[in-house]
């Protein structure tokens, strides 16, 4: 039974606080996954601590694991209407509709990853990719070319990444990590096999494991150290990953920026690599 269909089993049976909030959750399913649980104690008038117990009462062990339940029951849920071809884009859809769709999508996919990953966790992050002795990328298909983008960012910063596009390779280069190292890795559905193993590997060597993977309970989350969150509609009908790769990049974007703010010669660095690459450049 789905977590949706579990509250609203449940609902009339409950004290009327956690019947405020299960109804709240019945009726906004898509806004209670952009909401802290500070956001929807507020929305229900109810206490933060009133929302932990309803997420704990329902067997999770927190409001973080019932936001995964409620993620991954409304994907159950979802079925592909006949004739789409990509997210809410249909075959007979205009060209002018296509994009207002497609720009659509993808904004709301890269808010919504943005409000999923709460600050704490992201400072998190910041923390263990300034301290790290080296940075390993994970990542195979388009994650793999995020985690490229990723590093060659990382790099301009003067920081010690790692990174091939070959699973073997990344594999090889892990089981060298240690206790002052860091793996990112990325994967949307957190089952890619190669990526589970790499973190794995990683984790028993030692290394922090920085996870960007989607809001459903999958084994790369459970893998990681320290988890972030990326909000797609990839379980829906796709020709391509495109609004997961948006959504990685918004947030590695973000961890960029940040971590530019926290370095003081940063822009010394930038400006060198920048100037570097000039002399390749036709006048």
């Amino acid at each position: 039974m789905s977590v949706l269909k579990k509250i609203n089993a449940q609902l009339e049976a409950m004290a009327p606080a956690d019947r405020q909030i299960g109804q709240f959750i019945l009726d906004n399913p898509d806004q209670m996954l952009r909401l802290s649980s500070a956001a929807l104690a507020a929305e229900t008038g109810r206490s933060q601590s009133s929302v932990v117990k309803f997420s704990q009462k329902l067997g999770f062990a927190g409001y973080q694991e019932l936001k995964l339940a409620v993620s991954e029951a409304k994907a159950q849920e979802w079925h592909a209407p006949p004739g789409m071809i990509h997210g809410t884009i249909e075959v007979g859809d205009s060209y002018l509709t296509i994009l207002q769709k497609l720009i659509g999508s993808k904004m709301q996919s890269m808010q919504q990853t943005l409000a999923v990953n709460n600050e704490p966790e992201i400072e998190r992050a910041l923390t263990a990719l300034d301290d790290a002795r080296r940075i390993h990328m994970a990542g195979v298909g388009a994650s793999s070319l995020v985690a490229r983008d990723f590093s060659y960012k990382l790099m301009k910063l003067g920081r010690n990444v790692l990174h091939d596009s070959d699973s073997h390779v990344q594999m090889a280069n892990v089981s060298t990590l240690g206790k002052d190292d860091v793996l990112f890795a990325l994967s949307y559905s957190g089952t890619s096999i190669e990526t589970l193993r790499i973190a794995e590997l990683a984790k028993e060597r030692g290394a922090t494991v920085i996870a960007v993977t989607g809001l459903n309970g999958n084994p790369l989350m459970q893998a990681a150290n320290i988890r972030l969150y990326t909000v797609a509609d990839e379980e829906r009908v796709r020709s391509s990953s495109i609004t997961v790769r948006d959504a990685q990049l918004m947030l590695t974007d973000l961890l960029f920026i940040l971590l530019v703010q926290r370095q003081p010669d940063a822009n010394e660095y930038v400006h060198n690599s920048e100037l570097a690459v000039s002399v390749l450049k036709a006048r």
